[in-house]
């Protein structure tokens, strides 16, 4: 078979083309970043903060980052080892709950204190501050931390009405923190510990009478189909957990500096904020479906909280002692927590 000059050019320069078409597909996805967590991605957490974050990192670095989204520990393991799995690199990235790993982020927890929150905006500002300031060269040293927040007010879900903390006596609740369980603890309660995607076949199994998580979340996990009352708590929260949204350190700093940067203008304080407040946005719209189930819905007045939080007052006292213990002047870490959020709402 003969070859023509003019067709062997032509095969040479379509070569060359799709030579350098795939070098430009090459470069135009440099990095590959896979993001692991725990709920189903129709959840709040991932469908209207964590794939916010990350289409809006794609659009920014031209896509030259690929963020694959891991729902439900799709990379094996449980809750609890997100943390470490970060560290590892197992996952680049991570969403979890702190308190999965109790007493290893001891000052996170000043915001997990019970009746401390009254706005998840406010109080993830003040969170991130407060990181930026005690925690990211000491307890976060070993990670790059890209977002920190609290949901909207944590409350209780139950297979029977609770108005009182005397109506808590001898109830298994599923306690989302350390101290939500030491405040369990002192209402006469036992509490059970468990990350939050066990907890519907713990209530249809009656391996729990009921359990601690705010409005938001209930709908992912049916909570209202599994217990028939819920017992909130008028302008404040019974408790709240404290998320990161954290990043293996070496994948981050081994990152080319205008990446780096993508992944820092969509990091930090405005971000923080952002999902706090979707999150605790997402409280409304559960609490609507509850009602609309036909649902009891006590609603604990400011007056009848003051015996809730009289019981509380032995976990603060307990906890000012554990972190002074361990160094941490934890009646300071109150004070700045409260002063920050004031400063917000005001």
């Amino acid at each position: 078979m003969t070859i023509t000059r003019k067709s062997f050019l032509g095969f040479m320069g379509a070569a060359a083309f799709g030579l350098a078409f795939g070098a430009t597909s090459a470069l135009a996805q440099e990095v590959t970043l896979r993001m692991h967590q725990f709920l189903p991605p129709q959840a709040t957490v991932p469908s209207q903060v964590l794939d916010v974050w990350a289409d809006k990192v794609e659009a920014d670095s031209e896509g030259r980052i690929k963020v694959e989204r891991y729902p439900s520990m799709q990379l094996g393991g449980t809750p609890p080892e997100l943390m470490d799995q970060a560290i590892d690199g197992i996952a680049d990235i991570v969403w979890t709950v702190v308190g999965y790993t109790p007493g290893r982020y001891p000052s996170t927890e000043v915001f997990e204190l019970p009746f401390m929150m009254t706005n998840a905006r406010a109080a993830s500002s003040a969170y991130w501050q407060m990181f930026e300031k005690h925690m990211k060269d000491s307890e976060f040293k070993d990670l790059k931390i890209l977002a920190t927040w609290v949901h909207g007010p944590g409350m209780l879900h139950t297979n029977k009405e609770v108005r009182s903390p005397e109506d808590m006596q001898g109830m298994k609740i599923r306690g989302g923190s350390r101290l939500a369980n030491a405040l369990l603890e002192q209402v006469g309660s036992t509490p059970v510990g468990m990350p939050v995607p066990a907890i519907p076949e713990a209530l249809s199994k009656g391996v729990i009478d009921g359990a601690t998580i705010p409005w938001e979340v209930t709908t992912a996990l049916k909570v209202p189909e599994l217990v028939d009352y819920h017992t909130e708590f008028e302008g404040n929260a019974l408790y709240v957990l404290t998320f990161v949204l954290a990043m293996n350190k070496d994948r981050y700093e081994g990152l080319p500096e205008d990446l780096q940067k993508v992944i820092d203008d969509n990091s930090g304080l405005e971000f923080s904020i952002f999902a706090g407040g979707t999150q605790a946005d997402g409280d409304a719209p559960a609490r609507k479906l509850a009602e609309e189930r036909g649902n009891t819905i006590v609603t604990v007045s400011a007056e009848e909280a003051a015996a809730w939080k009289e019981a509380a007052q032995p976990v603060y006292d307990q906890w000012i002692q554990e972190m002074d213990a361990k160094g941490i002047d934890g009646q300071a870490l109150i004070d700045e927590a409260r002063e920050l959020m004031d400063a917000y709402d005001n």
